[in-house]
């Protein structure tokens, strides 16, 4: 019997996410919009494309492009379902940006970004991130 999950009226339904990366996702959304309606999270779903995915569905949340960079950051293949009135009104894939601008902080400790009050930076080369003040390379997953 396939599980059913009640339908959201108006809201964001982030699919296509990494099997296991869905909890990371919602907790990033959960820090970042107060979740007042349902909230959903769907793992290891059937996917033709991934073999498994997770689901995330929150109502009454409607993500910003900060939001989507975070997320693009732990599952970039995912993608974002604006609800409104019951119909998905848009749909798009987050995309890494080529920068990205105090939105997470620099994991090396010595980073002089975690002394002084200075704007994390980080440049997007290929698979990794590198810190504009201390050069130091990560991969995304690190840094989320």
């Amino acid at each position: 019997m396939p599980l059913e999950v009640q339908r959201i009226n108006e809201g964001t339904v982030i699919d296509h996410i990494a099997a296991g990366a869905g909890t990371r996702v919602l907790q990033i959304l959960s820090s970042s919009y107060p979740l007042n309606g349902m909230a959903a999270l769907i793992i290891n779903a059937p996917s033709k494309k991934f073999g498994r995915k997770d689901i995330v569905k929150i109502e009454g949340v409607f993500i910003d492009e900060k939001i989507a960079n975070r997320i693009a950051l732990i599952a970039p293949e995912a993608s974002v379902n604006i609800i409104k009135g019951g119909k998905v009104v848009d749909k798009h894939h987050v995309e890494m940006p080529t920068s990205l601008s105090a939105l997470v902080k620099c994991p090396n400790p010595k980073c002089i970004t975690n002394f002084e009050r200075a704007p994390t930076t980080f440049i997007h080369e290929g698979k990794y991130l590198r810190c504009r003040h201390c050069e130091r390379v990560f991969k995304p997953d690190e840094l989320a």
